[in-house]
């Protein structure tokens, strides 16, 4: 299958909220909660995408030629390129029928270990959802990441327990999940976490590096740092969360100026293409999660469609590379863009 024969394939499949579009960027999904779209006018995501669309690379072929190697190690698991699948939880609610959390998870764990990158999983009201990972990427010899929400520490505590059995290479928690309407119904109540709060995580991860994922201030980096996590995901949710928030682009730099080197840093919100993945190692990520495409990829073709995508961003990463005159991740350099 090519890339848009799976698209074309994932809209007969997806909905009523994901319309499968040739270009992800918010605009038909805008406003639709439930849904993959946002709470609010769905500015979020809209600026997230157009922020990269802004970015222009520098091209410069006076270099050695030499092969391109995409290739890179995230806590001691070597990927083909700095790619992983972003968590998404609540498959049936947003995107249709085909899969539930359960069947969603086990396709894109599976068929992202084989396509040379790794998945972060999502999680949900239903306890079954993370042992369905838990099991997912005990499979996989824990080639994945499981990402367990804000909730309650004693339930942190059980899910976290469930996970580590799979020994996963990471474990992540999506904070920015926090303004999620219905974490804040739980009692005892869900959502933020102090400093001292995920410090105690962290420690219940028992060496497992654990990675916060919805910073989207240097003072967040900073505290995530104090907290004891190993990575962060520069992150709005998608623009879900809260409305009128900057892009991960825009704020991305600062956060890595201030953190980088000290913590693994990844970024979401809104990658689409290789060439994106350009642009935010640029920028100062050392990888990139991509959430809604992989979705699409499943829906549309299953293990077959993630290859199909993992092989169409290895591609455009490569080609900007060697058109910018980087041959390794580490030669991408901010000065590489335009427009920064």
């Amino acid at each position: 299958m090519t890339y848009p024969e799976v698209l074309e394939q994932a809209r007969s499949c997806m909905g009523p909220y994901c319309k499968s579009c040739p270009t992800c960027n918010g605009l038909a999904c805008r406003n639709t909660m439930p849904g993959p779209g946002a709470k609010g006018i769905g500015t979020g995501f809209i600026r997230n995408y157009q922020k990269w669309q802004e970015l222009c690379v520098n091209m410069d072929t006076i270099c050695e030629n030499k092969p391109v190697d995409t290739s890179f190690t995230l806590f001691g698991q070597k990927l083909d390129l700095p790619v992983c699948a972003a968590p998404v939880g609540a498959m049936q609610l947003h995107y249709g029928d085909k899969y539930d959390d359960l069947a969603y998870n086990d396709i894109l764990v599976a068929a992202c270990a084989e396509a040379g990158i790794a998945a972060f999983t999502g999680d949900g009201t239903n306890p079954a959802v993370v042992e369905a990972a838990a099991e997912a990427l005990k499979k996989q010899n824990g080639r994945g990441v499981p990402t367990i929400k804000p909730w309650n520490l004693a339930t942190i505590r059980e899910k976290l327990a469930l996970v580590k059995a799979a020994k996963p290479f990471a474990i992540a928690m999506d904070i920015d999940a926090a303004g999620l309407p219905f974490l804040k119904n739980l009692q005892p109540p869900a959502g933020s976490k102090t400093v001292a709060e995920l410090r105690e995580i962290a420690e219940m991860a028992e060496g497992i590096p654990f990675i916060l994922k919805g910073i989207m201030t240097v003072r967040g980096a900073e505290k995530a740092l104090e907290a004891g996590a190993s990575g962060i995901v520069v992150s709005n949710h998608g623009g879900r969360v809260l409305d009128q928030c900057p892009s991960t682009a825009e704020v991305l730099p600062a956060i890595a100026d201030a953190v980088g080197g000290k913590l693994t840093i990844l970024v979401d919100g809104a990658v689409r293409s290789g060439m994106d993945v350009f642009k935010a190692l640029a920028l100062g990520a050392d990888a990139v999660l991509i959430g809604r495409p992989f979705v699409n990829m499943v829906y549309g073709g299953g293990a077959e469609g993630v290859k199909v995508y993992v092989d169409k961003l290895k591609a455009e990463l490569a080609d900007t590379m060697a058109m910018c005159g980087a041959h390794s991740l580490a030669e991408i350099r901010r000065d590489m863009i335009y427009g920064y």
